[in-house]
């Protein structure tokens, strides 16, 4: 079977230890989290947790279920991969010499990335948008000598007006 891009979002209450109890439950059953991101939610008592994993249909219905079965969690949901909206940040520092400024500055200007600090020998800059993009950006940011990088993991919303509370099934 071909193992597919899984992107569950996990509502779960804002409180110490939760993260650690659902990313515990993925290494017991032996799932490799692809990425991760955890935030406070609309509300302050809820956090979001978005996992992105690779799994079989038989597989993703597994962790599902084990997920839900998991205390302090409230609502999984999994999206639809092409039907959601995704999101990547990425700050990255690049040397910055006379001779490469200017291809530099044109780079952001390309990609639709913004510079966010910039000194004689470095510039930083801040690139959003689907992996994709961050992974292009990445590799043409190579050239240019990478002084240091940090990426975030997905974060996903349903399109359109659902509320994730309301509008999806558990």
């Amino acid at each position: 079977m071909q193992k597919n891009k899984i992107i569950i979002a996990i509502y779960v209450d804002n409180q110490y230890g939760v993260l650690s109890r659902v990313t515990a439950m993925f290494t017991r059953r032996g799932y490799n989290i692809d990425s991760l991101t955890v935030g406070e939610t609309e509300s302050p008592e809820y956090s979001r947790i978005t996992i992105t994993l690779s799994a079989e249909k038989n597989e993703k219905d597994q962790v599902v279920s084990q997920l839900r079965k998991l205390y302090n969690v409230k609502k999984v949901i999994v999206l639809s991969a092409e039907e959601c909206i995704k999101r990547e940040l990425l700050l990255i520092k690049v040397r910055n010499t006379e001779q490469q400024h200017a291809d530099i500055v044109e780079a952001t200007n390309i990609f639709r990335t913004k510079i966010i600090d910039f000194t004689d020998e470095a510039i930083s800059i801040e690139a959003t948008g689907d992996s994709q993009k961050i992974d292009a950006f990445i590799e043409y940011m190579k050239k240019f000598d990478i002084i240091e990088m940090c990426r975030t993991g997905l974060v996903a919303l349903d399109r359109g007006g659902a509320n994730i509370w309301s509008e999806h099934e558990d």
